[in-house]
């Protein structure tokens, strides 16, 4: 059964705007400090630990919200339910008409950030991206090929996402109106890492249109190449539920059409851990293992297309 924890601020509070912030084996303390930077008004922070086991993780968070002015609560499960179980069940705990979804590895670029999201929900929004940065990010060696791919395909301006609107749909730092998750929600037999926030993005867009600004946050959360690699592998199952229910949408994504061509070459099969091992090895430049992690990854995709 999982457990909850609400501060004494939390019944002080009609919120407008519930910041949703799911975490699992790690501390979500840097986001919180960096969300206590504006004074309280209409605003709620809904936290759930997906089955992390780790008591450590909750003592400190729950310290921590306890003396916070911001009014919180602490969602803790026995056990994990998955990246959309997860998110669905912090919208149904969160009371504001406006949800904002933020990865607990994020980081607010400027003390503005809440004020921007709050002008958003003040408006006729339904879905609204607010963009990824590096700009806090540290030049850590082992991170240094996701800090690379993520700068040329993730960190873009609004203006750029809105060119292919339904695909910069990330839960890392999202705004949803109450009333469209209501009616469509995250779907919950996506399992491992991957695609459940994209696949969501593309019904929502066809329905209400989904909007694009620069109010940025840092992705904290880098991976090892090996990490990625890892990623990569569970989230085969995921890209295949996405082509099946929007083949139209994805068959125009870089990602797919990698996939349909290696998906022709003779042995690709064979070739695939060869294709892993460059991206995994230390001793070729950054930018040639980068692209050998994506060529791996249209490889483990060309399984399913």
């Amino acid at each position: 059964m999982s457990q909850l924890f609400r501060n004494p601020a939390f019944t002080t509070v009609t919120p407008r705007l519930s910041v949703l912030i799911p975490f699992y084996r790690e501390s979500p303390l840097a986001l919180l400090r960096a969300l206590q930077s504006r004074t309280p008004e209409a605003l709620e922070i809904i936290l759930i630990d997906d089955g992390s086991g780790m008591a450590e993780i909750t003592a400190e968070t729950s310290a921590f919200i306890s003396q916070s002015p911001l009014a919180c609560e602490l969602i803790t499960l026995p056990q994990n339910e998955g990246r959309a179980r997860g998110r669905n069940r912090l919208t149904e705990a969160a009371r504001g008409d406006y949800f904002l979804f933020l990865d607990s590895d994020m980081l607010p670029d400027d003390p503005a950030f809440l004020d921007r999201w709050l002008t958003e929900a003040n408006g006729r929004s339904t879905v609204v991206f607010g963009g990824f940065s590096l700009i806090q990010a540290p030049d850590t060696p082992a991170f240094a090929i996701h800090k690379t791919m993520a700068g040329q395909s993730d960190c873009l301006s609004a203006a750029d996402r809105s060119q292919h609107p339904e695909k910069y749909v990330f839960t890392s730092n999202l705004l949803v109106r109450r009333d469209v998750f209501k009616a469509e929600g995250f779907d919950p037999t996506f399992t491992g890492w991957g695609w459940e926030d994209t696949e969501w993005g593309m019904r929502v867009a066809a329905k209400y249109g989904v909007g694009h600004i620069d109010n940025t946050a840092t992705h904290m959360g880098l991976d090892t190449p090996e990490t990625l690699a890892r990623k990569y592998e569970q989230s085969v199952g995921n890209f295949k539920r996405v082509v099946e229910k929007h083949p139209h949408v994805v068959s125009q994504y870089p990602s797919y059409k990698a996939a349909k061509l290696l998906r022709k070459i003779p042995f690709i099969g064979a070739l695939r851990p060869l294709i892993k091992a460059a991206g995994l090895t230390p001793l070729l430049p950054v930018r040639l293992r980068a692209f050998a992690l994506r060529l791996y990854r249209a490889a483990l995709y060309a399984q399913v297309v």
